[in-house]
């Protein structure tokens, strides 16, 4: 629990600079020491860094992996050392560490223990606002978290429609429906049906709608949400399948971010659309080479069936353009490999041919505190999804040469001149057999006015 000015504990937690350290205080940089005398918890924050933020969320990130204690910490100490900060900054910085690493994460484990720390967030500013905000971000970024983690033989599509929906609509300002395989057939998503034809679990896209101003330009977020990818026909290799289960964090992060603007009452136009399924091995599943039709009428030659979120998203942008009427789209996946071999987890990829929406990204991943990095999208990169003879495209093109701008130019095909936006979190979606729910703070911070 994250209080701000409420009863005070026992122990406090001080910034200190390096400069001025009392006896046995380590010196060490996001260090800690516990001086029982005093009941303070010394932490040394060295007044030069390259990077004052990642400072804070390492040495809050280190103390709270470890505290077991409640206790108070002094914020005006730590803004005395990062003016180089906005006081926010570093307001939310230390909320959100402490409540990302403190979170009791998802586990199926018999014995659990309950995590019951407190923290007391001291400080003459007035925080209030924030403070409010804040206990919706990570509420609902854990929520997401908790989706991303869920076992693929729990979090089937089917499981996935149910809940998010089952929630969505205790939510005041949310419309929420799902549409299965019937309704995906009458609107023509050959492209996601083709993905799901090999499961024994029906295909659901959910559609989370929030508008309390209707004036504002509507923004689609589409999520790709495969629960399992085994590749399909183009199986992939055992060591591949790790972590399979988080190909679907792009729906569970978008739908989430829709929920979580809805909470705090925010000023926005947006639609969220999860396209769930798996990718499987079966009687009916689609062919290497076959071609399939999409919602727009555009045929697409399958010559990888390992590159299913993109028929997926496809569809899913169609939907937002066609069905939804959305001015502006940007979708989120957990799409390429090459993505991860460019940025690492340090970056999610961005890619748009709209300056105008990608800065707007950049400015909130910035407040947000998110690694966002823009790569090229050019008429080249389309023209390798264009080699085929027998189909408008093919869902994967032919070598290794910028894998991640291919498939998003493939991506921006179905956007149809609309201001687009390409997402590719395959690296940074999760970490360390967790997710992470990335971008959903960048997202938030977009549209919450």
């Amino acid at each position: 629990m994250i209080n701000l000015n409420a009863k005070q504990e026992e122990v406090t937690l001080v910034a200190i600079t390096e400069a001025n350290l009392p006896k046995f205080v380590s010196k060490e940089d996001a260090s800690t020491t516990l001086i029982s005398s005093e009941a303070k918890i010394y932490m040394v924050l060295n007044a030069k860094t390259n990077d004052r933020r990642k400072q804070l969320k390492k040495a809050f990130a280190n103390f709270v992996a470890t505290n077991k204690v409640n206790l108070n910490i002094d914020l005006d100490s730590i803004m005395e050392i990062a003016k180089d900060l906005d006081p926010k900054i570093v307001f939310n910085t230390i909320f959100e560490t402490i409540d990302f690493v403190s979170f009791k994460s998802f586990s199926l484990k018999e014995k659990q223990e309950e995590n019951k720390i407190v923290y007391n967030l001291l400080t003459k500013h007035d925080f209030q606002k924030e403070h409010a905000i804040e206990v919706i971000k990570t509420e609902m970024t854990n929520y997401a978290r908790v989706l991303q983690d869920t076992p693929p033989n729990i979090g089937t599509s089917v499981y996935f429609a149910k809940k998010i929906v089952e929630d969505a609509k205790k939510i005041a300002g949310i419309n929420a429906k799902i549409l299965g395989v019937k309704e995906a057939k009458e609107l023509g998503m050959g492209l996601f049906l083709g993905v799901n034809a090999g499961s024994n679990v029906e295909g659901q896209v959910v559609v989370l709608e929030y508008t309390s101003d209707a004036k504002l330009p509507k923004t689609a977020l589409v999520g790709k949400g495969i629960t399992f990818d085994s590749g399909g026909y183009n199986l992939k290799p055992a060591q591949f399948m790790d972590g399979m289960k988080f190909d679907m964090s792009g729906a569970a992060i978008m739908l989430t971010t829709v929920m979580a603007l809805a909470k705090a009452k925010a000023k926005a136009n947006v639609v969220a659309i999860g396209m769930f399924t798996d990718n499987r091995i079966g009687g009916n599943a689609t062919l290497t080479e076959s071609v399939l039709t999409s919602m727009n009428g555009k045929t697409v030659q399958i010559d990888n069936t390992d590159a299913e979120g993109r028929l997926v998203l496809a569809d899913g942008i169609t939907y937002a353009v066609r069905e939804q009427k959305a001015d502006r789209v940007i979708d989120l996946a957990t799409l390429t490999g090459a993505i991860t071999i460019a940025l690492g987890h340090w970056f999610t990829g961005a890619f748009s041919k709209n300056d105008e929406l990608y800065a707007e990204a950049e400015k909130a991943a910035e407040i947000a505190g998110e690694g966002l990095w823009r790569l090229p999208l050019i008429d080249e990169h389309l023209e390798m999804m264009q080699k085929t003879p027998i189909a408008d495209l093919t869902n994967s093109e032919k070598g290794r040469e910028a894998g991640s701008s291919t498939a998003a130019a493939f991506l921006n095909v179905f956007a149809e001149e609309k201001p687009f936006l390409h997402l590719d979190i395959a690296g940074t979606a999760d970490r360390d057999g967790r997710g992470n729910a990335i971008m959903l703070k960048t997202l938030f911070e977009m549209f919450n006015k």
